[in-house]
């Protein structure tokens, strides 16, 4: 079994930031494989069905970003899964918008959600899939000048969502693919 989770904040408020890209990948993931994410467990919305022939359960926690690992942490207890049997999928302010990076282990990078998972599981070795978010025009610099909470919680601009919407079902094929032949042949075929 893989426990796949989407990482974001919980609310109509919140539903279109750049934080909750995380959630929105994992929605079009679960539409694509036709599993519904209507259960509410372990302080999660979940779906659970079948890929290529392993059982998955995809989830979005309805704790805050910053508490995300309370929720990953209760699933994975309750359904005992060792870490690498955890896939999360989460926004990253340091790759360019529209660019994905799957990594097999690895730090928070700074980011809240992942750093909370890895206080919780007490490690950092799982695989992850990261979304870039960073702003496209001045890049790095841009996003220097811009304060960090605001930007996550802000909204797509209009010229910036065909970029996104690209990128679901770009991520939608790499957690299949993380899935059914592994984390190695991900990064090498997603990367």
């Amino acid at each position: 079994m893989k426990l796949i989770v989407g990482l974001g904040n919980p609310g109509r408020s919140y539903a279109n930031n750049r934080h909750n890209v995380g959630f929105r990948c994992l929605d079009h993931f679960a539409r694509k494989q036709g599993i519904s994410c209507n259960l509410r467990r372990a302080r999660s919305q979940l779906g659970m069905g079948e890929v290529g022939g392993t059982k998955v359960v995809l989830a979005k926690p309805r704790t805050f970003m910053n508490l995300s690992g309370e929720a990953v942490a209760a699933l994975m207890r309750r359904h005992r899964l060792p870490t690498e049997d955890l896939i999360v999928i989460y926004d990253d302010l340091d790759l360019p918008l529209g660019k994905i990076r799957i990594r097999e282990r690895g730090s928070s990078g700074g980011h809240k959600g992942m750093k909370s998972i890895i206080a919780r599981l007490g490690t950092q070795d799982f695989p992850r899939i990261r979304v870039g978010i960073a702003p496209r025009e001045g890049g790095e610099a841009l996003a220097k000048r811009v304060d960090t909470v605001e930007y996550v919680l802000s909204d797509f601009a209009p010229e910036e969502k065909p970029i996104i919407r690209k990128v679901y079902p770009e991520v939608a094929d790499a957690i299949h693919c993380l899935i059914t032949d592994g984390v190695t042949v991900a990064m090498n075929k997603h990367n």
